[in-house]
């Protein structure tokens, strides 16, 4: 526990974070690549949570369907 927030909420908020800057991105190509890591530290913060299944399902589409567009090239620069 840091400053009172347990080590699983870091994670939360973290992810939470890189989200947000993943959303400020002009570039489709590095919006996709850093929401990818936000949306897996989201995965793993739902595992966390002793599977929290709305939190885990939701996150790992959003982290594949990243990962097939940014494998088939089919977002813009």
């Amino acid at each position: 526990m840091f400053f009172g927030i347990t080590f699983t909420e870091w994670v939360g908020y973290l992810a939470s974070l890189i989200l947000i800057i993943s959303f400020m991105m002009k570039n489709v190509k590095k919006l996709r690549i850093i929401n990818s890591i936000g949306a897996a530290l989201f995965v793993a913060y739902g595992i966390m949570l002793t599977y929290s299944w709305p939190i885990i399902i939701t996150n790992q589409f959003i982290l594949f369907a990243n990962i097939y567009y940014l494998a088939n090239n089919k977002s813009n620069s």
